[in-house]
């Protein structure tokens, strides 16, 4: 298991030792329950709850995002500045693993959303194969999913 993997796995586990109820991703971004959907979808054609703790780093996810979205559909950015977006979209992760309280149902389908976000992030910072160009574009993809799937009122869709 690579290390940002691990740490995710090890706080996951250490909330739920500490008896925090319910934490957002129980298990790490890239490990999936049998059960799990493997498609985003609607709750009975209404979006998903969310909770204050998951609109606030969303909403850091989606600034950190608008503030290099020229240069990120440009490919203007350093692989620098790549891995320092990615290293800073997996800090936001790291923090609504740890924070948000949802229904299982719709922390199944947050999971779906994060292990994108996770997905791009690794490839930004050159920890998975792919252009980081490309890692970019599926944190972007990730984040606006995040506004079409889940009830976020403060939400706008990243251009």
């Amino acid at each position: 298991m690579k290390p940002h993997r691990t740490f995710l796995a090890t706080l996951a586990a250490a909330l739920f030792a500490l008896g925090v109820s319910q934490p957002c991703l129980a298990a790490d971004a890239h490990t999936h329950a049998a059960d799990a959907p493997a498609k985003l979808a609607l709750d009975h054609g209404k979006k998903w709850a969310t909770d204050a703790p998951l609109r606030q780093r969303m909403g850091e996810i989606r600034a950190l995002l608008a503030a290099q979205i020229g240069p990120i559909h440009d490919g203007r950015l350093s692989a620098a500045e790549y891995a320092a977006l990615g290293a800073a979209i997996e800090q936001k992760v790291a923090n609504i693993v740890a924070e948000c309280k949802l229904p299982p149902a719709a922390d199944a389908m947050l999971h779906l959303i994060v292990a994108d976000l996770v997905a791009g992030a690794d490839v930004m910072q050159g920890r998975a194969a792919g252009n980081t160009a490309e890692g970019a574009h599926k944190a972007v993809t990730a984040a606006n999913a995040y506004g079409h799937y889940f009830n976020d009122a403060g939400w706008t869709p990243l251009g």
